[in-house]
């Protein structure tokens, strides 16, 4: 790897893990009683997400101070090298008490994502990627399913408050008449993390925000899987449509969802 981008993958690893003791904590330490914030309907906001943003944002600043940032939470600004951050994705699960979120770092350069690295924080399982240096799953190589079947295949469908509800009930509809196991679990970086990882055979959502999508769709890239354009059109700022599977199944999987290569 060259123009440090082996440093930031070790920065970034390193980071993953300290914010993620820290939401962890937070976690457990929530009480049972208490009922979280909103920022809108089913839209969870906790004080948590703002401080390992912070965290995050201090530390990179600290060590990569050349480089530009974009949180979630506090925004920030897209240069020619940026770190984008969703601090804790699967906020309305970790409000709940429900152990399932994680961390998302993606190192960005000239609209292409060079690192990525998703914690998956009660888990603990971190997974990193560099690009065309493979994914890993605390530190083994990992690899998609390689199913192709599409009705053997398990499909997470994501859901985005941006679009009409019937739009996720027609898309649900449409993959269980190709005989597909639906499933949601309320975090588009893990649902796309288990792809890479071959826990599920693809992960689809009518659109989403580069922050909740860009480190977990390198790792699926550089677990041999298949995924759509997402930069492309703006994605970085806007968000896009996000595709990604086994590449035996991309074409049967674009077909029931109707998300092609490139955004619409």
């Amino acid at each position: 790897m060259t123009d440090g981008l082996d440093t930031r993958i070790a920065i970034a690893c390193a980071i993953a893990r300290e914010a993620g003791m820290l939401a962890r904590r937070r976690f457990l330490e929530r009480p049972r009683s208490q009922r979280p914030d909103m920022k809108g309907h089913q839209d969870f906001l906790t004080a948590t997400d703002s401080e390992v943003e912070n965290l995050i944002r201090r530390r990179l600043a600290h060590l990569v101070p050349d480089d530009s940032f974009f949180g979630e939470e506090g925004g920030g600004s897209f240069e020619r090298d940026v770190w984008v951050v969703d601090p804790i994705d699967g906020t309305a699960n970790f409000a709940r008490g429900i152990p399932h979120f994680a961390i998302s770092i993606a190192f960005v350069r000239d609209n292409r994502t060079e690192i990525g690295i998703v914690y998956n924080v009660m888990q603990d399982e971190l997974y990193a990627a560099s690009r065309g240096g493979g994914a890993t799953l605390n530190g083994e190589a990992i690899r998609v399913s390689g199913l192709a079947q599409i009705s053997h295949a398990t499909v997470e469908a994501g859901w985005s408050s941006r679009l009409p509800a019937e739009s996720y009930v027609t898309l649900v509809e449409r993959l269980k008449e190709a005989g597909v196991n639906v499933r949601r679990a309320g975090s588009g970086t893990l649902g796309l993390a288990y792809v890479a990882d071959g826990r599920v055979d693809a992960y689809c959502e009518l659109h989403i925000n580069s922050w909740d999508a860009l480190a977990a769709l390198l790792l699926v890239e550089e677990a041999g899987g298949w995924t759509n354009n997402f930069l492309a059109k703006d994605g970085l700022r806007s968000g896009n449509p996000v595709l990604a599977c086994t590449p035996e199944l991309a074409e049967a999987v674009m077909a029931a969802t109707g998300i092609g290569k490139e955004p619409n």
